[in-house]
């Protein structure tokens, strides 16, 4: 009996995670395609510096690891993390660039 309840709670947790990824990308849609353009950059670019903390469990992640699979896949995860966050940090460097005032007074 404990192995039939085991399996319908992983059916369970399966199809509520299922739900909530399903749910997180339709109201990131949708908030995202409110912002107007002006904003978008800078919110971006303040949220891949946020996504630092992605980082940091992806450290957790690799240095816990117990078999040679999730070493590579936490390995690999702090590759994808720490290109989000340069990447996030170039991004709000150039933007930052377009509002500093040029020295011959905006003039090309």
């Amino acid at each position: 009996m404990d192995a039939i309840t085991c399996s319908y709670c992983r059916e369970a947790c399966l199809i509520s995670m299922g739900m909530v990824l399903i749910l997180a990308i339709f109201v990131g849609f949708e908030v995202i395609s409110k912002v107007p353009a002006k904003l978008h950059t800078p919110l971006m670019s303040g949220s891949n510096a946020i996504s630092g903390i992605t980082l940091v469990g992806a450290i957790l992640a690799a240095g816990y690891a117990g078999n040679t699979f999730t070493i590579i896949l936490g390995t690999s995860a702090v590759i994808f993390a720490t290109i989000n966050v340069v990447g996030g940090y170039m991004v709000t460097d150039r933007m930052l660039e377009m509002f500093k005032k040029k020295p011959d007074g905006g003039k090309k």
